[in-house]
């Protein structure tokens, strides 16, 4: 018999046994109504037999737990959250939780729909990379006490977050090439809103200001296309020939802003000094290899799920958590020490 075709009243007229019993037995509430182990056994070797499945939602509507979390963020298949998103996966799979994932493409109207649509399904909790313009959609889920956790962007007040120390790594990045006799120091980032971004701009401009270089920043379009930001990035390099050195505020930005520098004219500079902030696994590959701002990943997936099991376990609300951890250096080649003129 297909699962599409039987229900817990099929089962129940099969057993000839009441429908609530057949569902307190599925639900694992059958022990605390002292329903014997024998009728236990009947009704769930009977379920198995027939490959019977309760229904996702009515199953969480009858226990009060869906043992599911939402993960939502920019990009599943971006090489920061897909690794996060992989980690926090298996560290809820140990609790007993399972992750339903969606990616918002930095859109607000999406995250709004996604967030609805997975409120809707019952879920334990949310994780989320917030967009711009959910302030009040998570507001408002933590006043219904809902488990939920921010990261990587920006905080909303009153909500426990996890993020790196941006502006910190990136005033770091510029002083590991200023050290290393890089003196005209550029910097690739998005045209963005999200706090991450700012952070690591600010930390940029903060250094050249206090070591009287002119800031040079190229804001490349989110949405753009990979050729376009490649194009935009030459312009950038070919219109500031000073440049000796140049940050990339993402790593994907890194790796079209290195497919510019090798469409760069014969006559134009390309020995540059690279930093990406966020590292990638092509960084090894690539020759030089690339010197990476290496945020703790392992870390942020640890943390988060600590927060929101917590959530989860104990709904009456503490004070919202706020933990921001130290990202790294990772030196290779790109970096090395340039000869002082």
């Amino acid at each position: 018999m297909e699962n599409k075709k039987i229900s817990i009243n099929d089962i129940a007229k099969h057993l000839n046994i009441a429908k609530s019993t057949v569902s307190l037995i599925i639900n694992g509430k059958a022990d605390e109504r002292r329903i014997s182990k024998e009728l236990q056994t009947k009704v769930l070797d009977y379920v198995r037999e027939v490959r019977f499945y309760p229904h996702h939602l009515a199953q969480s509507l009858a226990t009060g737990r869906s043992n599911s979390i939402g993960l939502i963020v920019e990009d599943i298949s971006d090489s920061f959250f897909g690794p996060i998103a992989l980690m926090i996966e298996n560290l809820a799979k140990t609790k007993g939780y399972r992750i339903m994932y969606s990616s918002t493409l930095g859109d607000t109207n999406t995250a709004i729909e996604i967030i609805n649509f997975f409120r809707r399904s019952q879920l334990d909790g949310y994780i989320i990379a917030p967009t711009k313009g959910i302030e009040n959609i998570v507001k408002e889920m933590v006043d219904e006490h809902i488990p939920i956790v921010l990261f990587d962007r920006d905080p909303v007040e009153g909500v426990d977050f996890v993020g790196t120390n941006n502006k910190e790594a990136t005033i770091e990045a510029c002083m590991h090439l200023y050290d290393r006799g890089f003196r005209q120091i550029g910097f690739v980032t998005l045209e963005s809103t999200q706090s991450q971004m700012h952070e690591r701009l600010s930390g940029y401009e903060q250094v050249m200001v206090k070591l009287a270089i002119d800031s040079k920043v190229a804001f490349i379009p989110f949405e753009s296309k990979k050729a376009i930001k490649q194009q935009l990035i030459k312009d950038f390099l070919e219109n500031n020939p000073e440049l000796d050195a140049i940050i990339f505020a993402t790593n994907y930005l890194c790796l079209a802003g290195l497919a510019a520098i090798n469409n760069l004219t014969t006559n134009t500079k390309t020995d540059f000094g690279i930093v990406s902030f966020d590292d990638h696994e092509a960084f090894n590959l690539i020759s030089p290899t690339i010197t990476a701002v290496r945020q703790p990943l392992e870390e942020l997936s640890n943390n988060i799920i600590k927060l929101l099991l917590k959530q989860i376990e104990k709904p009456t609300r503490d004070n919202a958590s706020h933990v921001v951890l130290p990202s790294v250096i990772k030196t290779r080649k790109s970096s090395e020490r340039k000869s002082f003129t």
